[in-house]
């Protein structure tokens, strides 16, 4: 037998056990909204505006690296988050509550749209937004591909 016909013999099989196994590891993931409460939240991490007071459920991947994540943020009644930018192209959908939120590089109450459950925004990379709950908290979840961070800008600067 020669070299190639043994080679492929064995490296064929551990070849196709290796590509099986690793699709095995991670088949996909559903979560109900009781199995997502049920993931403690950390406080406002990466991803986040870093406002004191925001919780964060990560759901898939990891905001500070290379790669796909989804958080979910809780953000308390009555706050308002200044102009920042994420280096990241983000998706995101309000999930409950109202969700204020404007696009400028200084938060501007006239620029504000109120965005209920199941709204749907963009967050388009180091395009800088504000935002603000009213008298409820919000919910909301949003999908980027990290490494992600957020930067101020003009008055916020340094929040």
């Amino acid at each position: 037998m020669n070299w190639f016909k043994l080679s492929a013999i064995v490296c064929v099989p551990v070849l196709l056990l290796a590509v099986g196994g690793a699709q095995n590891r991670n088949p996909g993931q559903r979560l109900t909204p009781s199995e997502i409460d049920s993931i403690s939240p950390t406080g406002a991490g990466a991803g986040t505006s870093g406002v004191g007071g925001i919780q964060t459920r990560l759901l898939k991947g990891d905001p500070n690296k290379p790669g796909l994540y989804t958080i979910q943020l809780t953000v308390p009644a009555n706050t308002r988050i200044e102009a920042h930018t994420h280096p990241d192209d983000r998706v995101a959908t309000v999930i409950s509550g109202t969700w204020q939120i404007g696009y400028g590089t200084a938060f501007d109450e006239k620029k504000l749209k109120a965005l209920v459950p199941g709204s749907f925004y963009m967050e388009p990379p180091s395009v800088a937004h504000f935002a603000r709950t009213g008298n409820t908290a919000v919910m909301v979840q949003i999908t980027g591909y990290g490494p992600t961070g957020t930067t101020y800008v003009g008055k916020g600067q340094g929040k």
